[in-house]
């Protein structure tokens, strides 16, 4: 099971990328994304809705990516509505990362690599 901690640690980790031009972030995940040019979309396996299955997926798809973070960050910039796997974790997973990712750049003042 995934703990808030967990949850806030992740979020801490994606501060780095607060300045970071959306544009530049879906370049680099679009050019170094394991999932991008390793996986047949096809043929990807698809979530079952079901927490642990759906995160041991998860991890697996994203396992080895060198742009687990940026994707992740890029994903949290659309406000989660992306479905799918993105920066290695499931639906659920996100949705609570992204409570604290927002909470974390609202109180810098900083949106998606834009400071308002």
């Amino acid at each position: 099971m995934v703990n808030r901690d967990d949850h806030a640690e992740t979020a801490a980790k994606l501060d780095r990328f607060a300045d970071v031009p959306d544009d530049v972030l879906c370049a680099v995940v679009t050019r170094d994304g394991l999932c991008f040019w390793v996986f047949d979309r096809e043929s990807m396996p698809e979530l079952t809705g079901e927490d642990d299955p759906d995160r041991e997926l998860a991890a697996a798809l994203c396992a080895g990516c060198p742009v687990t973070d940026e994707c992740l960050e890029l994903d949290l910039r659309t406000a989660g509505e992306q479905t799918g796997v993105w920066g290695g974790l499931d639906e659920t997973d996100r949705r609570e990362v992204y409570r604290v990712w927002k909470w974390r750049h609202i109180n810098r003042g900083v949106w998606g690599g834009e400071r308002p």
